[in-house]
């Protein structure tokens, strides 16, 4: 390993004790491969297995914690005690390479297709639909079934802690349940769970409060407690990057093991809402939690430059998703001084040797832009 990238391979303790054994993570990626009752599948403990062994940590795929918030094809499920043992097996195949195993936990809110739901009844804060071609318009959540949401996201933790995982991440960016409720696009209510940006905050908080209990209650062992966010939106209205740092200011006293900012590129400035377009969101992140909670960045890192100079920024880990699926090796690449033999483009033949599901594979090669994808020459 050369001398430069040996901060990536240092171990990380998280508040709680737990120990990784680097600063690389799997981002949280969907793959459209788990069982249509939102069971585990054999193919996606096979694409686990595959590349789980050079991380620190691996977070899952988003598991939806209710029946009314299944937001994909082939998600898989947290939302049931008969769910548990396939759980199990996910926690062990991502443990059995010497990662850290964290089941992100979800709503889809709006974002539902309405044929993966009970009789097709999309939920969110307010009746407002998504600003995307043949969005449906919700229905706004009443107070008891809003209460009821924060205790399946509790019971999503228990079945986790009962399934052996190391930890949970709280869902809360890239438009779903809980980030409709923090967005004043999609949350138009005037109750004690919308208004102001204070009362915004109101779902997102009761959910960390509920899964901290719980973990408290269940947990026989230092237990990960995460929480996703999105730093800023398109829509008007809509989160702009000073909602979101007087989000993370009250986040960063939640007692979290983690924050994850969820971007497309860790060097992204602000659109809007702060004094400073040319400063980095990372670096507005990082003044405003001032060393209170690890925050882990991700976005567009590709090379192993890009994964040192993404950790130089002072984030304690790094989460890489597409590039764990286009190069299952790239960590250890690394660590053995071969960055260079590092693959950043899939070719159409690869499906079977990079063990990707025929969910995530048909993604990959029918959505232009997303992965980079080249014919071989």
């Amino acid at each position: 390993m050369k001398e430069k990238y040996k901060d990536l391979f240092t171990p990380f303790t998280f508040p709680n004790g737990v120990t990784l054994k680097n600063r690389i993570v799997i981002a949280p990626m969907t793959h459209w491969s788990s069982n249509p009752d939102g069971s585990v599948s054999e193919v996606e403990l096979k694409y686990y297995a595959r590349r789980s062994s050079g991380v620190g940590a691996v977070i899952t795929a988003c598991a939806y914690v209710a029946a009314n918030g299944k937001a994909f094809h082939g998600q898989f499920s947290a939302d049931r005690d008969d769910m548990i043992p396939g759980l199990r097996k996910v926690a062990k195949t991502i443990q059995e390479q010497g990662a850290k195993a964290i089941l992100q936990i979800h709503h889809g809110g709006r974002l539902c297709p309405p044929e993966l739901v009970p009789n097709g009844d999309i939920v969110s804060a307010s009746a407002v639909p998504a600003e995307r071609p043949g969005a449906k318009t919700p229905r706004a959540l009443t107070i008891p079934e809003i209460e009821e949401l924060v205790e399946a996201f509790g019971e999503a933790t228990r079945r986790a802690i009962e399934a052996g995982f190391d930890g949970v991440e709280i869902h809360g960016a890239n438009g779903y349940l809980i980030h409709q409720f923090f967005s004043p696009h999609s949350n138009r209510r005037d109750d004690r769970y919308g208004g102001t940006l204070e009362k915004r905050m109101t779902f997102p908080l009761e959910i960390i409060k509920k899964v901290k209990s719980v973990v408290a209650q269940y947990a026989k062992s230092p237990f990960i407690v995460g929480y996703r966010f999105s730093p800023e939106e398109p829509e008007r209205p809509g989160i702009t990057m000073d909602d979101t740092l007087a989000f993370v200011d009250v986040l960063a006293d939640q007692g979290l093991d983690y924050l994850h900012v969820s971007l497309h590129d860790f060097r992204s400035t602000p659109r809007d809402g702060v004094e400073d377009l040319n400063k980095t969101r990372i670096a507005y992140l990082l003044e405003t939690i001032g060393g209170r909670v690890p925050l882990i960045g991700v976005g567009s890192i590709i090379t192993a430059d890009d994964a040192k100079e993404a950790l130089d920024t002072g984030v304690a880990l790094i989460a890489i998703g597409r590039e764990l699926i286009v190069d299952p090796e790239w960590v250890q690449k690394i660590q053995e001084g071969r960055e260079d033999e590092i693959a950043t483009c899939i070719y159409p033949d690869q499906q079977e040797e990079l063990v990707i599901p025929d969910g995530l594979w048909e993604q990959i090669m029918t959505r232009p832009g997303w992965f980079p994808v080249k014919e071989r020459q």
